[in-house]
């Protein structure tokens, strides 16, 4: 198997890609490949301290940064460290791609060089987020800010693959993100996917307010990138506030720190708990080859995760499962013409 990386995405890059990759190395039976400039990759590895020993280089020397247009992926930076990797994993070199770099050119390079599965019009940004009873994936989280129903039912399709492949949970519950839960509720967009949802081969539970999801709602959270992305936003700033709160609450005076001290485990397994470190990074769902996106300020310990979590993508066979309740759907569908 074989995992390429693009090398200068994110903005700790390189040396925290390096350092992240020297650790997945050690640890997966999978070839990585740094794609970006050699000098500055062996330089990292050099300052890291880390050895480049199971890994392969894939010059690139051109970058593309936050600041440039998505779009300049497909021209000015089609020889770039990210547009590398993507026609490496699309030309059958690799297995998965993952990249911290700008959101807006992984997509646009992915549609374009990767291109979706066949059956699926738009893929998904699909992170996984913490709740009350574990986790659960928000579909879509901005690679789609205009969305048909259809779409939705794609994208909860696909969600419910993941979370089944990948997380282990069985029968995956759909929640569609709404502004109340009985149904008629919402606009135009998510009273037709209601019902498109209701039909598919997917366990949906129905519409989700906003403040249910957290607290164990469902498996899967499906909307259109537009709020989808408002909602990720969202989530990441209340767990910011909670977090930094209960520290700044807790070193209030000497009984409240001692307090600390007593439940310093359940603590750290909270904070665990709403680190996207310990995720990596929100794959692109519904393309030919696995791609996951990095946070922007991912360190080392976020990147060996992303890398975990392509490799569990690629042996789990989480296409192989979308491609399945996809033709599921397609028979459905024919059996009621």
């Amino acid at each position: 198997m074989k995992i390429v990386m693009d090398a200068h995405g994110g903005d700790h890059a390189p040396l925290e890609i390096v350092k992240g990759a020297a650790l997945a190395a050690k640890e997966f039976d999978a070839t990585l490949v740094l794609c970006g400039r050699e000098a500055e990759i062996r330089a990292a590895a050099k300052e890291a301290g880390v050895s480049l020993d199971g890994m392969e280089i894939a010059p690139a020397e051109d970058v593309i940064g936050m600041e440039d247009d998505p779009v300049s992926i497909l021209k000015e930076h089609a020889e770039c460290s990210m547009a590398r990797g993507l026609k490496m994993v699309a030309e059958g070199q690799g297995d998965a791609f993952l990249s911290a770099g700008s959101t807006g050119a992984l997509v646009v390079g992915s549609r374009f060089f990767v291109k979706n599965m066949p059956g699926i019009k738009r893929a998904a940004l699909a992170p996984i987020l913490p709740s009350a009873c574990g986790r659960y994936i928000l579909a879509d989280a901005g690679a789609n800010v205009e969305c048909r129903p259809d779409f939705l039912v794609k994208f909860a399709i696909m969600g419910s693959a993941y979370m089944s492949g990948i997380l282990g949970v069985e029968n995956p519950r759909v929640g569609l993100l709404c502004n109340g839960t009985e149904e008629g509720k919402g606009n135009k967009l998510t009273q037709e996917a209601y019902e498109l949802l209701k039909a598919a081969p997917i366990h949906f539970v129905g519409n989700l307010e906003a403040r249910e999801a957290p607290l164990g709602g469902c498996d899967v959270l499906v909307t259109d990138g537009f709020t989808g992305n408002i909602f990720l936003k969202l989530s990441e700033g209340m767990g910011k506030m909670v977090s930094n709160g209960l520290k700044t609450a807790l070193k209030k005076n000497p009984v409240r720190l001692l307090g600390a001290a007593l439940i310093s485990g359940g603590l750290k397994e909270f904070k665990k708990s709403l680190d996207y470190k310990e995720t990596g990074g929100a794959p692109l769902l519904g393309l030919r080859c696995p791609v996951i996106k990095a946070h922007g300020s991912s360190d080392a310990k976020a990147i060996y995760n992303a890398v975990r979590q392509a490799v569990h993508f690629v042996r789990n066979d989480v296409n192989g499962r979308i491609e399945t309740m996809l033709q599921q759907t397609e028979q459905q569908e024919k059996e009621k013409e």
